[in-house]
């Protein structure tokens, strides 16, 4: 696979433009009838938190999250803490896991986010379920989170894979920026291809497609996957959406429709990046259950624990959840 390639497939127009519906083939997608969810609010949820959240909330969190038939949660982040204070406890975290590893009961998988080589050293020798990596769509962006560019990027990333692939870790990866840049505006159809591609070459087994600043809408949405889809199968595509415009939702809708079958989510909608000024917050969880629900569509989750979980989490953070369907059904069980 190469860019050359890439452009063969998708066209000039197509990989220099904004994303456009009308301009790219019908596509012939099956919707999927099961969708996984990934939870993420442990981690991104509560990266950006300003105040420490207590371990052992953190932990109960993850617990009442796995409980409630969550098939996968990225339970923390192996960052330095100088960057991102709220994740100083990753040890921690991972140590209770491994305890309690061989009581649990059901096949939830724990991810951790490893942003370089160092923090994989860390996170091997506690078994994590899986990896995350991220790059970003955006050279901006990437500059101005990482410090890096997008080809440097990678670079840091090939000792990261070489080193999941000898434990035995199966690696997910992560395109920020893929629907906008909160530095360079728009970003092309052809830069999130050939970012996505380039993560599946190097042993990626899932890419989660991020609109990190919320700004994107169903009809681009469906022209990106449909771009991106020839070059990366749909059944290796995630889709993270931010609600900053409340668009998360249709976004959801039509990639599923489109044939996408993982969905990122957070319970209560908390989280955000922090490093992406206007990114409000992550859908919540509750309502994406409740939408794919309601539309047939099954998830092996239980969403009136889902909604229990993000009741006490936003307790613990002392704010009202932002999930619309939680607080409906939390708003009708006080009135029983």
């Amino acid at each position: 696979r190469s860019f050359s390639l890439l452009r063969q497939k998708l066209g000039t127009t197509a990989l220099s433009g904004k994303y456009s519906f009308s301009t790219l083939a019908n596509s012939c997608t099956t919707t999927p009838r099961h969708i996984k969810i990934v939870e993420v609010s442990p981690r991104d949820g509560l990266q950006n938190i300003p105040t420490f959240v207590p371990t052992a909330d953190k932990i109960s969190l993850i617990s009442q999250l796995t409980s409630a038939g969550c098939p996968s949660i990225e339970v923390t982040s192996f960052v330095s803490p100088k960057w991102i204070p709220q994740m100083a406890d990753a040890v921690d975290i991972m140590t209770h896991l491994s305890f309690s590893r061989n009581s649990r009961s059901t096949s939830c998988r724990y991810a951790v986010l490893i942003p370089n080589l160092k923090g994989m050293e860390r996170a091997v020798s506690h078994h994590p379920d899986e990896i995350a990596v991220f790059a970003s769509a955006s050279e901006s962006f990437s500059r101005e989170n990482i410090n890096c560019s997008i080809d440097d990027s990678f670079r840091r990333f090939a000792p990261v894979f070489r080193m999941a692939k000898d434990a035995g870790i199966p690696v997910r990866g992560y395109v920020s920026c893929v629907m906008g840049c909160p530095y360079q505006g728009d970003v092309s159809v052809g830069a999130v291809a050939a970012v996505a591609g380039r993560l599946v070459d190097m042993g990626c087994h899932e890419v989660s497609l991020g609109d990190t600043i919320g700004v994107g809408t169903v009809g681009e949405v469906k022209g990106l996957i449909r771009a991106v889809t020839q070059f990366v199968d749909v059944e290796m595509m995630a889709v993270h959406f931010h609600d900053t415009y409340g668009q998360a939702l249709a976004n959801i809708y039509g990639a599923v429709e489109e044939g996408v079958s993982v969905v990122d989510a957070s319970v209560a909608g908390i989280g955000g990046c922090p490093y992406a000024g206007g990114a409000s917050g992550n859908v919540a969880t509750e309502d994406v259950l409740y939408m794919l629900h309601g539309m047939g569509m099954t998830t092996g989750i239980d969403l009136d624990k889902m909604i229990d979980a993000g009741n006490f989490i936003s307790n613990v953070l002392g704010q009202p959840t932002n999930s619309r369907v939680a607080a409906a059904i939390i708003a009708k069980r006080e009135r029983l």
